[in-house]
C-alpha cells in the first residue's frame, strides 16, 4: 500500500458513520504494542510525550529533526496509516508536513495557536497545497483551533462562537476534520457537529466529556487521547515502583509485550 493509499484509507475512517478512536503513541514499542491490538485501524502520535520522551518541554521545544525521525521509527512498526502531532508545525508547517509525508505519515494534527484567522486559514490552504504536491491529496489535517485551551479565562460561549467560526474556516481551506481540544459538553459538541458536518469533529477523551458511544451518536469522527495515554503507562510504572519499596512487586496482570 502506497502513502497515498494509507491515507486514503484513514480519511474514511475519519468519515465513516463508526467513531474512530486512536490511542496514542510516542515511541516504536507503544506504536507496536497498540498496533497489535484488536481493534486498532489507525495510529496518532502525541507531540507532549514524544518531546517527553526524549527529554524536551512541550511546546515546539524539540527540534523538528527528532520529532520527524520519531514519527518515521513509529511508521516504521505498522502497516497501519499513522497521523502525527506536529504542534504548531515548527515554524514552517509546508515544510514539516512533506518531511512528515517522506517518512511516510498521512495525517497531522496542527495547532492554530490562535493566530489571526486569516493567517491560520492561510497555513492550512498551505499545508493541504503541500501534501498535494507530495502526491497525498487525501492527506489527514486534523485542523486544530486552540479556542477552548488558550481561552479559558473568557466567557464559554464566546470561546465556542471562536471555535466554531475558526473550524469553518479550516473546512473551507481544504482540512477535512477539525480538532477541538477540551472538555467538551454535549451541547457544546452538538453545536460543533451541527457547524462543521457529521464526522467532521475530532475530540479528546479528557474525563469528564461525554462517552465514546454518546459521540458517536452525535456525530463525532475521532477521539484521540493525546499525551494521556503515556499518563497512563507512567501511572502504571510508579506504582510499580511504590510497590516495590513497600516490598512488594511486579503485578500478576502484567503482559510480556516486549
Amino acid at each position: 500500500m502506497t502513502t497515498a493509499d494509507r491515507a486514503s484509507e484513514l480519511l474514511a475512517l475519519h468519515l465513516a458513520p463508526e467513531l474512530l478512536t486512536v490511542v496514542n503513541v510516542w515511541d516504536a514499542i507503544s506504536a507496536k504494542v497498540v498496533a497489535d491490538t484488536d481493534g486498532t485501524k489507525a495510529l496518532a502520535t502525541a507531540s507532549h510525550s514524544i518531546a517527553a520522551t526524549l527529554g524536551y518541554p512541550d511546546g515546539e521545544r524539540i527540534p523538528v529533526e527528532e520529532m520527524i525521525d520519531m514519527c518515521r521509527r513509529i511508521v516504521e512498526q505498522t502497516d497501519l496509516p499513522v497521523s502525527a502531532d506536529l504542534e504548531g508545525g515548527y515554524g514552517d508547517a509546508p515544510d514539516t508536513i512533506r518531511r512528515a509525508i517522506g517518512v511516510g505519515v498521512v495525517g497531522a494534527n496542527l495547532e492554530d495557536q490562535m493566530k489571526p484567522l486569516a493567517e491560520a486559514a492561510a497555513q492550512v490552504e498551505a499545508v493541504m497545497a503541500a501534501a498535494a504536491a507530495e502526491g497525498v491529496p487525501d492527506f489527514v489535517l486534523n485542523a486544530r483551533t486552540d479556542a477552548f485551551h488558550l481561552g479559558r479565562d473568557r466567557d464559554r460561549g464566546e470561546v465556542l462562537a471562536d471555535a466554531v467560526e475558526r473550524g469553518k474556516a479550516f473546512l473551507d481551506a481544504g482540512a477535512p476534520v477539525i480538532f477541538v481540544p477540551a472538555i467538551l459538553t454535549e451541547e457544546e459538541i452538538v453545536t460543533l457537529v451541527d457547524a462543521f458536518g457529521p464526522q467532521r469533529l475530532t475530540t479528546i477523551a479528557i474525563p469528564g466529556t461525554p462517552s465514546l458511544e454518546r459521540q458517536q451518536e452525535l456525530g463525532v469522527g475521532r477521539v484521540s487521547h493525546g499525551p494521556l495515554s503515556q499518563n497512563v503507562a507512567l501511572t502504571a510504572l510508579q506504582e510499580l515502583v511504590e510497590e516495590v519499596q513497600r516490598g512488594g512487586g511486579v503485578p500478576r496482570s502484567m503482559r510480556i509485550l516486549n
